[in-house]
């Protein structure tokens, strides 16, 4: 039996989460699951994830994994908060997080050496993980972010900020460690990937006013893609890139989400 998606949406940072598990088994996996984050008070919500929770309970899952894509820097992950209620899943992220916590904890001030990292398991790529009697396996995507990586369980992709839909193209490149042209090459290999594909991505913010999508296929990324379609080179990718990434601001929340989700949400 495939594997089953269900996707929750939090418009205060147009972010899809997603529970994703095998029939057989009724294990489960929750990407990128998110918290309410207030600035002005420094006060997190749970309530994103109650239609999470509410959607596991009713359907008996087991959860197993608690996967980020990376160290996100528009909204704070609830991975440490969902490990108090689930404390046998497994927090895990891309082993590029090293780089990214090299990088950012002596800006907070903090403390996070190896012996102690907050998340239990580290991707490598190509690492191969089970998730009932369906496997998945992880590919490594840096330019975006150093630590980003894919999940590809079954035949759907968790892409993480490097694939939006087709008509939102592609992530930026700008923040530390991010790298244009190490996101193309990036991005080739999960184009590469059989057409029929499903890809689930994490953010959407409906372009030209359509309604909010998170599904689409590795073959319209490749035929529709207005980044990265068939046809667009590096150089070309990495000129459109560098240029809009120079008019973009600072994610809102950058600050606080970099400094809570480098310790897993702490």
């Amino acid at each position: 039996m495939p594997i089953q998606v269900k996707s929750f949406f939090h418009p205060d940072s147009s972010t899809f989460s997603y529970v994703v598990h095998d029939p057989a088994s009724g294990q489960a996996a929750l990407i990128d699951a998110v918290l309410d984050y207030d600035p002005d008070t420094d006060a997190t919500s749970e309530t994103p994830l109650r239609p999470l929770l509410e959607h596991v309970q009713a359907n008996g899952l087991e959860v197993q994994w608690l996967l980020e894509t990376h160290a996100h820097a528009d909204h704070v992950s609830a991975g440490r908060r969902l490990k108090r209620q689930f404390p046998r899943a497994r927090l895990g992220i891309g082993d590029g997080i090293g780089a990214v916590q090299a990088t950012f904890a002596p800006r907070y001030a903090l403390d996070l050496p190896l012996a102690r990292n907050p998340f239990d398991h580290l991707f490598a790529d190509g690492e191969a993980f089970a998730l009932g009697e369906l496997r998945g396996r992880v590919i490594a995507v840096p330019g975006h972010t150093s630590d980003s990586i894919a999940y590809l369980i079954d035949d759907a992709l968790f892409p993480g900020d490097s694939l939006f839909m087709p008509d939102g193209g592609t992530a930026r490149c700008d923040f530390p460690g991010g790298d244009a042209a190490l996101l193309y090459r990036s991005i080739q290999r999960l184009l590469a990937l059989p057409e029929d594909t499903r890809v689930f991505v994490c953010h959407d913010y409906g372009p030209g006013g359509r309604d909010i999508a998170n599904e689409t296929t590795i073959g319209a990324q490749r035929a529709h893609n207005i980044h990265v379609h068939d046809g667009v080179d590096e150089a070309a990718f990495v000129a459109m890139r560098q240029a809009r990434d120079a008019t973009l601001p600072e994610p809102k929340l950058m600050q606080a989400a970099v400094k809570a989700n480098i310790q897993g949400g702490a």
